[in-house]
């Protein structure tokens, strides 16, 4: 909680920011924004076949000009993590063999507060970088589970679809990342974005020593309108 009322005040200082630099020759902007992300979790050794997650992201911002080509970003977006997994476990017992085939998708959704800093390289173009904070709200695995049996009498098999809650109190509920990106704007107004972000913070808590730790990793792309 101390994290998301930092996170909010940085936001609300930078949008305080804005309104004394509105009166620059160079007026503060602000907008709406939203995409596609392409997530993925850094390689996890008890989940081998990890996969992208395709989600979305949206939210509002403001575009606070720092100097003729330099400005400061600040947003808040809803924005998904998470990824697929696709697991495979057989054995054998007094005869009857069991595969159990499970395919599901990992759901973590944010708050996500990035303050980018952007340089303008012509007037409609900008490359930026900067952190992005996180605050867990929803965690879940949505997935498919198909079971086979194999014994003298034949084979059969069954399916199940599932959504499970996550524990939160395994999870770390404030992520840390470093973003990179870029965009251009068509008209004053309308622009497109790309921005990758690279977690840095651990999803889970309390891991054990020596294990890996494993991340939040995104490709966004989406629409940005100006006000």
């Amino acid at each position: 909680m101390k994290k998301l009322i930092l996170g909010l005040a940085l936001t609300a200082g930078s949008l305080a920011f804005a309104q004394t630099t509105g009166s620059s020759s160079s007026p503060v902007r602000f907008g709406i924004k939203g995409g596609m992300n392409v997530a993925s979790l850094s390689k996890d050794a008890s989940l081998e076949d990890q996969k992208s997650k395709i989600g979305f992201n949206a939210g509002v911002f403001a575009n606070i000009p720092l100097a003729s080509s330099f400005s400061v970003q600040p947003e808040v977006l809803y924005s998904q993590y998470g990824a697929k997994v696709k697991s495979t476990d057989e054995f054998t017992a007094l005869g009857t063999t069991t595969r159990n085939v499970e395919s599901f998708s990992t759901h973590l959704d944010y708050i996500a507060v990035p303050v980018m800093f952007q340089y303008n390289f012509v007037p409609n173009f900008y490359v930026e970088a900067g952190p992005e904070f996180g605050f867990l709200v929803s965690a879940k695995n949505k997935g498919d589970r198909t079971t086979t049996v194999t014994n003298g009498s034949g084979t059969t098999t069954s399916s199940a679809s599932y959504t499970d809650d996550i524990n939160k109190d395994n999870l770390n509920t404030f992520n840390f990342g470093i973003g990179l990106g870029a965009g251009y704007y068509f008209t004053d107004n309308l622009g497109i974005t790309a921005r990758y972000v690279a977690g840095v913070t651990d999803v889970a808590k309390n891991r054990p020593n020596g294990s890996d730790a494993t991340r939040n990793n995104t490709f966004q792309v989406g629409l940005a309108y100006k006000f």
